[in-house]
């Protein structure tokens, strides 16, 4: 199961060293605050939102120091807080919630598109014309508020302190007119703008490449400062947004991820490719 969130997932792996530190079994904690081995499970696995206090009696019981266990007390008092993204939960499906609230504090996102530009790097009237050509049928209101969700994920990249952010698309998808040709020379010239920034990097997979190992579907890696915060990755399915946590899932999903940028044109070939396809527009 995803993570709640990302702060969730981070106070979960620090209560599982705690208690592992204190040389205590699952049962064993519980036993001693009146708790279940299933519900420390939850906490652990960040499938239960845990509260504050119940992170002081535990981390209490594992003898942490004081220092440590005020900070894990207020991480779980962050983790309760709702991202600007719930507010839209009446939209969103719990697997894409769950990729946003994750992606909201990632520190390095590499994204493979095979057949649309990354999202993090799309126009608002390209994302329009994505959410009106979409499986389900959308009312105005309905695809003006993905498109609002979408800009929102997108804002991250121009903070003070934002991702880096490796972007690889493949040039059927940039051939694609997605909402017309106005609509994709506005795109283009906007991946051109943001190709400019210094955390983006954005390399065309060029059709002479053929078949390569990333035309099955779209793939995210998302890398996090902590080193206890294990790299997580996405697929997207006919099911929607799927996160794997596995190391064998991640690491099948780096080699993929290795494969697409060495039959990747260069950024600096990239853009030259960018380029002659808007012209040709």
């Amino acid at each position: 199961m995803a993570p709640k969130s990302f702060r969730a997932r981070r106070l979960g792996i620090a209560l599982r060293h705690a208690r592992e530190a204190a040389g205590l079994t699952l049962e064993q904690a519980a036993d001693e605050i009146n708790s279940t081995r299933s519900t420390l499970s939850r906490y652990e696995n960040a499938q239960t939102m845990v509260s504050p206090a119940s992170v002081r009696a535990l981390l209490t019981l594992y003898k942490r120091p004081e220092s440590e266990l005020e900070d894990m007390v207020a991480l779980a008092k962050e983790a309760r807080k709702p991202g600007w993204w719930v507010s839209y939960s009446y939209i969103l499906d719990r697997r894409t919630i769950d990729f946003i609230a994750v992606e909201a504090e990632a520190t390095a996102i590499a994204n493979f598109e095979p057949s649309v530009v990354p999202g993090l790097l799309q126009t608002t009237e390209y994302i329009r014309a994505i959410m009106r050509g979409g499986p389900h049928t959308l009312g105005d209101e309905e695809v003006e508020q993905r498109v609002q969700i979408r800009i929102g994920r997108q804002e991250r990249l121009k903070e003070t302190d934002p991702p880096i952010f490796d972007a690889i698309v493949d040039e059927g998808a940039l051939l694609r007119p997605v909402g017309g040709d106005a609509v994709m020379a506005a795109q283009l010239k906007s991946l051109l703008k943001m190709s400019e920034l210094p955390n983006v990097t954005i390399q065309v997979i060029p059709l002479k490449a053929g078949y390569h190992r990333g035309t099955r579907g779209s793939l995210h890696i998302l890398e996090f400062e902590d080193p206890e915060d294990p790299t997580l990755a996405s697929v997207e399915t006919v099911a929607g947004q799927l996160i794997l946590d596995r190391p064998h899932d991640l690491r099948t999903c780096a080699k993929i991820m290795e494969h697409l940028r060495a039959v990747a044109l260069s950024p600096a070939e990239s853009r030259d490719t960018i380029n002659r396809l808007l012209k040709g527009l």
